[in-house]
């Protein structure tokens, strides 16, 4: 029922809104699309070196992981693994109990993805107003705002990674 009434009440600057954010982020992915591909490699392949380099916490990535932060099925990151160790830019090795896989990059590997990683952080900086503006727009800059002031309570934690403290809305 809440959904109906919140339909109802979309205006066109709500439908704008949405069509220009989702155009931003189209333009980054379009960059990053065409920066991995003259890099000799598929977008999702720089996506699985990124994962590997940037695990939250420093941790080792797992198959498991690889597949949840690529949004893939597990059979497809094994895939894209299998690929990226056939070109040398991944070693896998065995867990403990040999059920679980862990991926790492090889030194190829992260020199590729060093080499994309300057280019993709310029983009950002020159993309970053547009979509600033757009997300607050779309999300309403209430909600931004409170957004970006969670992400400041940022603490360091004992691994070297970020603990944000996140406050809840009542009734969220």
């Amino acid at each position: 029922m809440a959904l109906k009434k919140e339909r109802s009440s979309l205006k066109l600057s709500d439908y704008q809104a949405l069509a220009e954010f989702r155009y931003q982020i189209r333009r980054f992915l379009r960059f990053s699309e065409d920066a991995a591909r003259g890099a000799g490699l598929e977008p999702q392949q720089h996506q699985l070196l990124l994962v590997v380099k940037g695990m939250p916490g420093g941790h080792a990535a797992r198959i498991a992981d690889l597949a949840e932060r690529l949004q893939i099925r597990h059979h497809s990151a094994v895939e894209l693994v299998d690929r990226l160790a056939a070109r040398g830019l991944v070693i896998r090795s065995m867990g403990d109990d040999r059920r679980e896989v862990y991926v790492q990059l090889s030194p190829r590997g992260e020199a590729i993805l060093g080499v994309l990683t300057v280019p993709h952080q310029m983009e950002l900086r020159r993309a970053a107003p547009a979509l600033v503006t757009s997300l607050q727009t779309v999300a309403g800059k209430q909600y931004a705002n409170s957004a970006l002031r969670r992400s400041r309570k940022a603490e360091p934690a004992n691994d070297g990674s970020l603990n944000v403290r996140r406050t809840t809305r009542a009734g969220a």
